[in-house]
């Protein structure tokens, strides 16, 4: 690719982006969903070519800011950072999805039994929100949004676990299940689905731990059948 057609392909990529709101002067924290969902719903492709600046200037933020949500997302393994080339977004194989998936599950088990145990009203609440948002965001075709709030629900219930270095190996493994999520288009809305979370919060709000546990189990196996399935198929075209 050309240095013209690179960059008519970067402006092509950027101006699919949303354009900054009035939020104020916006954050670390504001900055990184917005370009997290971007990468989630392909307008920021592994194959995209993209700067800081660029970034920078769609958003409406500095270079510093933009800097720091890459840093975050490269610690997530969702971009890939390397000393003078452009960021660029992880893309996950079969075999590593499949890895992925296998960690997964030995980790939350642990994490949902431990969550039972004394579960605060307010971060019962606050997974309930996030059910509530990824179900508004599927209602209204947003499935990039959905993704990344599924995912923020996983997290938020490992939070509750009280075990820091178990939350922190979740944290880790959970937006590269995102974005193979992303990368594939399942057209169940089984692949992690908001009734099922709903159903694991109240089986830690009752302190059911067999129940809470097997319920993640089996919403797990519906995540790895279904993103299996579809990456396998891709991988095979």
């Amino acid at each position: 690719m050309n240095n013209a057609m690179s960059h008519q392909h970067q402006r092509n990529v950027l101006a699919a982006l949303p354009l900054p709101g009035a939020i104020g002067k916006p954050s670390v924290d504001d900055i990184y969903p917005r370009i997290f969902d971007a990468i989630l719903e392909q307008r920021i492709a592994p194959a995209s070519r993209f700067t800081e600046e660029g970034l920078g200037d769609v958003f409406g933020v500095s270079r510093s800011i933009i800097r720091r949500v890459l840093a975050r997302l490269s610690h997530q393994q969702v971009v890939i950072l390397r000393p003078n080339h452009r960021p660029q977004v992880a893309a996950p194989d079969l075999e590593q999805t499949r890895q992925i998936l296998h960690a997964r599950r030995l980790t939350e088990q642990t994490l949902v039994h431990l969550a039972c145990k004394a579960p605060k009203p307010r971060d019962l609440e606050h997974l309930r929100d996030l059910v509530a948002q990824e179900q508004q965001c599927l209602e209204r075709g947003e499935r990039g949004p959905a993704i990344r709030l599924s995912g923020e629900f996983h997290l938020h219930l490992a939070s509750m676990a009280g075990n820091a270095p178990l939350a922190r190996f979740l944290g880790s493994l959970v937006p590269l299940t995102s974005l193979a999520l992303a990368r594939h288009e399942i057209k169940s809305r089984r692949h992690c689905a908001w009734q099922e979370h709903l159903a694991i919060v109240d089986a830690v709000e009752n302190g059911n731990r067999e129940e809470a546990v097997r319920l993640m189990d089996e919403h797990l196996d519906h995540l790895e059948q279904k993103l299996l399935m579809a990456a396998g198929t891709a991988a095979s075209k």
